[in-house]
C-alpha cells in the first residue's frame, strides 16, 4: 500500500471551517475504489494545523487518485485556504491495513 501523512497549515480565519472546506474532496477520495482510508485530525497544540493520514491499495490506485477530477479541483481550491505548502511523508509498504501496536496490547476482556 501507499501510506501518506500530510500536515496542512490552514490560515487562521479558515481553521474552524477546514472540515467543511475539504468535505467534498474527502468524500470523493474515500469513494475511490483504491482508497483504504483518508482521515483528517486536528492538532491539539496548533488549532490551525490538520494532519491527513491516507492510504491507497497500490501505486495504480495512488496514480488514479492524483489524476482524478476531485484531486485536480482540490489543487486549485484548497491552497487558497492554506498558510504554507503542506508537508508530506509518502512511503510504499508491504501491507494492506493497520498493524496492532504490540507494545500497548490490550488484554482480552
Amino acid at each position: 500500500m501507499i501510506f501518506i501523512a500530510a500536515k496542512f497549515q490552514v490560515v487562521p480565519e479558515d481553521a474552524d471551517r477546514w472540515p467543511d472546506i475539504a468535505a467534498d474532496f474527502t468524500a470523493a477520495t474515500r469513494a475511490e475504489p483504491g482508497c483504504l482510508w483518508f482521515d483528517w485530525s486536528r492538532s491539539l497544540e496548533d488549532p490551525t494545523e490538520y494532519v491527513l493520514v491516507e492510504a491507497f491499495r497500490d501505486e495504480a490506485a495512488g496514480a488514479a487518485h492524483v489524476r482524478s477530477e476531485h484531486f485536480q479541483d482540490a489543487r486549485r481550491t484548497l491552497p487558497t485556504h492554506l498558510a504554507e505548502t503542506p508537508r508530506i511523508v509518502n512511503i510504499t509498504l508491504p501491507q494492506e491495513d493497520w498493524d496492532r501496536l504490540g507494545e500497548m496490547a490490550v488484554p482480552e476482556r
